[in-house]
């Protein structure tokens, strides 16, 4: 299975270098991590590579690229954050609203994205978009600073 694995790899690589691409093959881990919370299903993968770095991605209820990290104890203590956040927050009565909001966040930047691609966008609706987009950030700060904070273990990193 193995030489069946190397061999495909080896082809895609021949395929991308044709393209122009500068092509590293990167020996790792996958790990996936699976918790269930209050009925959510909360899931991350992450990828330990041969330099010793992780790559930390939640992949449900809704799909966000963390970041890489230096060593394993970081991403354990990133995912017990995120674990007691979402312990919090299934108590919520606005968690599935959370949950439907992030995942048409995600959509939106996937269509987002085609439209560019492959369309010709008048700049006029570009503007409006990113009037929106900035329209959504406004609304998110109002909200932040109307509304009481339950978590203290960690500040907020985007806010």
């Amino acid at each position: 299975m193995r030489k069946y694995v190397n061999a495909e790899a080896s082809q895609h690589d021949m395929k991308l270098i044709q393209l122009g691409a500068k092509v590293e093959q990167v020996n790792s881990k996958m790990c996936y991590v699976k918790f269930n919370v209050g009925g959510i299903e909360l899931v991350y993968v992450y990828n330990i590579n041969k330099k010793g770095k992780y790559f930390l991605e939640r992949i449900k209820p809704y799909p966000l690229p963390l970041r890489v990290f230096e060593c394993e104890s970081d991403v354990v203590e990133l995912i017990k954050i995120d674990l007691e956040q979402f312990k919090s927050a299934v108590n919520s009565r606005n968690i599935n609203t959370f949950i439907e909001i992030n995942s048409k966040l995600n959509r939106t930047i996937k269509q987002f994205e085609d439209l560019f691609l492959y369309y010709n966008i008048p700049k006029i609706e570009m503007e409006i978009i990113m009037k929106k987009i900035d329209e959504i950030q406004d609304e998110i700060q109002k909200a932040k600073n109307m509304s009481q904070r339950i978590y203290f273990s960690k500040d907020p990193e985007n806010l």
